[in-house]
């Protein structure tokens, strides 16, 4: 029998906590801005760091005998779990393929992981179960592998949904948050915000004569489109938590330049900019689900303006901005009467649970 004292565990694997602010996790830490990139630089990357990590994608992307794959996941706890123009299963399936998308991939495979609290309705799992089938349908994508999980009453809030998936990118397509390069033009495929107001405009009540939808879909198709006439195109981003703004700030920090955007040339509907006026929110900040930013060499970008808006989902498209030689890392905004101001990232956390 071996007589040496047993070992503490906890002590083996304990090492000091980072340096923060904050002694427990707030809201905010999940809502996409200075908070979550904190965490994710302080606490999370260190202990995970790896060549694949590294550049901080939007998914993982590998090579496996000859083939270069991209790997994402994300989780959904959406509040409320059905809102204007989606719900939380068609969004779980959206989210994953278009982050999938925006390294380029073209999606394949998704899994899925459900955390349902006791109680739920069947009704209500039943509709996001059929709305995740569609959506996958949608998408050209199969859900083929998964797990289901039950929870306490009062321990969850409904349902949470974790999605993973794998795509394939084909050759010639080298998108990466740190490519951003001086000259590039920044191309967005619509208005934004809608999918953070659809969510605030059914929590706060709101009515408008024209309901606000949130914009939800898969932007793999539009992404196609975009390199059938040209792979010129260094950085895509969907803006889904913190919003143009954060998503930006996070290019610039990646790839050490700045950005100019073109306040008369970024996009709101009329009651999408009326609610947050109503809410004090700053649309820049607001989440989105079914916009893309794109960053393309300038000679290559009309080209790719038109072939997104013969698009059904880019339609709307626009060039809202430049990459700078000046103020590497900033975000500035030129305002409509002339001035300019930085766009920082959001410190706090606007819309809580909006994906």
């Amino acid at each position: 029998m071996n007589n040496e004292p047993m070992k503490n565990r906890s002590a083996e694997f304990s090492c000091p906590i980072p340096i923060t602010d904050y002694k427990n996790i707030l809201l905010a830490h999940g809502g996409g801005g200075k908070l979550t990139h904190q965490l994710i630089q302080k606490m999370l990357l260190p202990q995970f760091r790896s060549k694949l990590l590294e550049p901080l994608h939007d998914g993982a992307i590998f090579s496996i005998n000859g083939s270069r794959l991209a790997f994402s996941t994300d989780s959904y706890v959406v509040n409320p779990i059905f809102f204007p123009g989606g719900d939380i299963g068609e969004l779980a399936v959206n989210g994953t393929v278009n982050d999938l998308a925006m390294c380029g991939a073209q999606p394949l495979y998704l899994s899925v992981g459900f955390i349902i609290e006791e109680g739920l309705p069947m009704e209500d799992l039943w509709r996001v179960v059929l709305s995740m089938e569609k959506a996958a349908t949608v998408a050209g994508v199969e859900l083929v592998t998964g797990d289901t999980k039950v929870v306490d009453r009062g321990k969850g809030d409904k349902i949470f949904i974790n999605t993973s998936g794998i795509g394939i990118i084909n050759e010639g397509i080298e998108i990466n948050p740190r490519n951003a390069s001086v000259g590039d033009k920044i191309l967005i495929n619509g208005a934004i915000a809608q999918h953070g107001i659809a969510i605030m405009s059914v929590r706060e009540g709101l009515e408008f004569e024209t309901q606000i939808e949130s914009d939800t879909a898969p932007l793999h198709g539009l992404v196609q489109a975009m390199f059938d006439v040209s792979k010129k195109i260094h950085v895509l981003r969907d803006p889904t938590r913190g919003g143009v703004a954060s998503a930006l700030n996070e290019i610039a920090e990646n790839s050490r330049v700045g950005i100019v955007l073109d306040e008369g040339k970024i996009s709101l509907t009329e009651e999408v900019r009326g609610a947050c006026e109503i809410l004090g929110l700053d649309p820049l900040y607001v989440a989105n689900e079914g916009k893309l930013l794109a960053f393309v060499v300038p000679d290559e970008a009309e080209k790719i303006l038109s072939a997104m808006k013969n698009h059904p989902l880019g339609k709307d498209s626009a060039i809202i901005g430049e990459v700078v030689n000046d103020y590497p890392g900033t975000v500035v905004m030129k305002s409509k009467i002339g001035g300019s101001r930085v766009v920082d990232m959001l410190s706090g956390e606007q819309l809580p649970r909006i994906c």
